[in-house]
């Protein structure tokens, strides 16, 4: 039975060009799925757009002398063209500055306002006098009193990476003015999330098939207990506040981006001529509403949102929320303002879309944080797509064209190595569909080459070069087999390189009804005598200097950044620490570990207090990675720890063992992890 589906990716900012932790993060995945889900004969409407409010706006368009609206259009039309260009098939790609998102989040705040929702707080907030403005976060600098760096901004130190709040900076200053900004008092809407804690909490518990990382954050957060948050901000861009006594407010961007996914589904339903279409996908409980987000967007799309959601009462709640992990490059933190990213629209000025879209489908980020390698993706290209995927099909058109006119010979008198490799269709069509349907996605790409490794395997065993001269019933059934196999594939393969797929389908004359689905690619998708049409080869191989020239400009870019002064600031490394023998080393007992939860020590800015599960016991440690870490971030994150370690309190607490960390010449820390069991022994 078909399904009403609607599709959500995260609103990127536009601020700024797409790059490949982006694709990683939400826009790749939700990509594959909608596109198997179309293949699987679901109802699927996919959503994206813009999110062109924000201080991140505002401070671009500050920086080159132009209006907001200038930034958002110019990278609104970039990012735009991006996504089609790399395949991206979106329904509708939306924006938050149109005057229907405008209408739709007014009525939205209106709607809570008028239920009592809301409460309204005066607080103090930083003011520029010269500039005649309360400052966003982002607009004050001053000196990181962690680490004492001083171009740390109001909400965050981009050297340590500790979370900050404007009033702990050393020495403020207003990026408008350069002055030292007052405090003032401003009044604003806030929205109570404890009011809903209970609720949420219990709708979390409910949703036993979400990942661990994301349900886990989410405990957290509602373990520490839910806070008031402001709805409305003191700034000149964004959607006016639609209250008489609200001039100068506009409502915050994690309020109004996302009911930018209702509006954007209003643009949609317009465009096709049935305005009263959007209600379908989202007032009607038979409808699934899933969201693609990377993990710094958990909180808002399964708390807040939801909350949102649940308080206005019209609109269905998210069925999943399969949110995927950071992507780092080439063993680094990807990380734009130093320059060290690939952005998407010059990656597809040099490869076709297709190659990047399996290389990261093979290394997506689902369940900890992963790594692009250019090295990798040549391999990944090379050995999967060329060596593995491309001759097959070369070598199955090529035999057919040569000693069978072309044509798709017929199957006579099969062995049972033939039949048994046609009933791996059906076998692996299983294990992919259900990769997909527990958003496994390299486990889907992972299944499909394996069907097509199975095909190579098969045509080398049965040698067509031979029996074409001495059994030629023999030879006509391995093309067969193989052709049918390469049908199936071009139906399995195709929510991951369309392109490809798009060619290999045309030249099999593969046309059902206009469009292949799912539960047609099948042991006899093909007839006998059916003709194959000439084709070039799918995939050509990266040499060795195309990748070179990848590796020289990310670091020629880089370095670029770093001497224009933008770089965060460089640390050297530590120098080595003395000599030990082995036996020294022999005596640390270094077990694998996954964090249960964390939670911050009181009176203490730099400890977390993390339960670790060792397999065979759960232990407390203590850890100075508050600086570096959000507990509610930590959740299922795999651990190394020194489990032999003797016990030692701290402030009153006992710290059983240590979680190895791993520092990099910029200060920041990683964990240093292991794909082992809980409480395997490392050695």
């Amino acid at each position: 039975m078909s399904k009403r589906i609607l599709v959500t990716a995260a609103l990127p900012y536009a601020n700024g060009p797409l790059h490949l932790g982006h694709l990683a993060g939400a826009y790749l995945p939700s990509d594959l799925y909608v596109r198997y889900k179309r293949l699987k004969g679901d109802e699927v409407v996919f959503i994206c757009g813009s999110d062109e409010h924000g201080v991140p706006i505002t401070i671009a368009a500050d920086k080159e002398g132009v209006t907001p609206q200038d930034i958002v259009d110019r990278y609104h039309a970039i990012n735009k063209k991006a996504f089609e260009d790399f395949g991206i098939s979106f329904d509708y790609y939306g924006r938050t500055s149109s005057e229907t998102h405008k209408r739709i989040s007014q009525d939205f705040f209106k709607t809570l306002h008028n239920k009592g929702v809301f409460t309204r707080k005066k607080e103090e907030q930083f003011f520029d006098v010269s500039a005649g403005m309360f400052l966003a976060d982002r607009y004050i600098k001053g000196t990181c009193p962690k680490c004492g760096y001083e171009e740390a901004y109001g909400d965050q130190c981009e050297k340590c990476g500790a979370s900050l709040s404007p009033s702990e900076l050393i020495n403020p200053v207003s990026m408008l003015s350069g002055e030292t900004p007052e405090l003032r008092e401003t009044e604003h809407w806030y929205i109570p999330l404890g009011n809903y804690q209970e609720w949420l909490a219990k709708w979390i518990d409910e949703k036993t098939d979400w990942k661990p990382n994301v349900t886990g954050q989410c405990k957290s957060w509602l373990d520490a207990g839910l806070n008031e948050r402001a709805v409305t901000r003191d700034l000149k861009w964004g959607v006016p506040v639609p209250l008489d006594d609200a001039e100068g407010k506009v409502l915050y961007v994690w309020f109004d981006a996302p009911i930018g996914y209702i509006s954007a589904t209003v643009e949609w339903a317009a465009q096709i001529g049935d305005p009263e279409g959007w209600k379908m996908f989202w007032q009607d409980e038979d409808t699934e509403l899933i969201h693609f987000i990377g993990k710094d967007n958990i909180v808002f799309h399964c708390i807040m949102f939801p909350a949102m959601l649940k308080a206005h009462g019209d609109y269905v709640l998210p069925k999943n929320v399969p949110a995927n992990e950071f992507l780092n490059l080439e063993g680094k933190k990807l990380s734009t303002s130093r320059g060290w990213a690939v952005w998407l629209h010059e990656y597809l000025e040099d490869f076709e879309p297709d190659l990047l879209r399996y290389a990261l489908t093979t290394s997506l980020p689902e369940t900890k944080d992963s790594d692009f390698v250019w090295k990798e993706f040549q391999g990944k290209v090379n050995n999967d797509l060329a060596d593995v995927f491309g001759n097959f099909v070369f070598r199955t058109f090529s035999f057919i064209h040569r000693f069978f006119d072309s044509r798709i010979p017929e199957l006579k008198n099969p062995n049972k190595q033939d039949l048994d490799l046609l009933d791996e269709i059906e076998k692996h069509a299983k294990l992919i569909s259900a990769s997909y349907e527990k958003f496994r996605f390299k486990d889907a790409a992972s299944h499909t080459i394996n069907l097509a490794r199975l095909g190579n395997r098969y045509f080398t065993e049965k040698e067509p070069w031979h029996s074409r001269k001495n059994n030629l019933e023999d030879c006509a059934n391995t093309l067969h087999v193989c052709a049918q196999i390469t049908a199936a594939l071009s139906v399995f393969f195709s929510p991951i390189i369309p392109d490809a797929c798009d060619r290999l389908q045309k030249a099999l004359n593969l046309e059902i009804n206009g469009l292949l689905l799912w539960e047609e690619a099948h042991k006899n998708m093909l007839k006998a005598s059916s003709v194959v049409e000439e084709m070039e080869i799918l995939f050509k191989k990266v040499e060795d200097d195309i990748i070179e020239k990848q590796l020289q400009k990310l670091l020629e870019k880089s370095s670029s950044v770093s001497a224009a002064g933008n770089d965060a600031g460089d640390k050297s490394y530590e120098p080595l620490r003395d000599i030990i023998t082995y036996d020294d080393f022999a005596k640390l007992d270094f077990r694998t570990g996954i964090i249960l939860k964390a939670e911050k020590m009181k009176k203490s800015k730099k400890l977390l207090r993390i339960e670790v599960d060792l397999g065979f016991e759960k232990r407390t440690v203590l850890s100075g990675i508050a600086e570096f870490y959000k507990p509610e971030e930590l959740s299922g994150q795999k651990v190394v720890v020194v489990a032999n370690l003797a016990p030692r309190k701290m402030m009153g607490t006992e710290s059983e063992g240590m979680i190895l960390m791993a520092e990099n010449p910029d200060g920041g820390l990683r964990f240093v992890e292991s794909d082992a069991e809980p409480g395997a022994l490392l050695s």
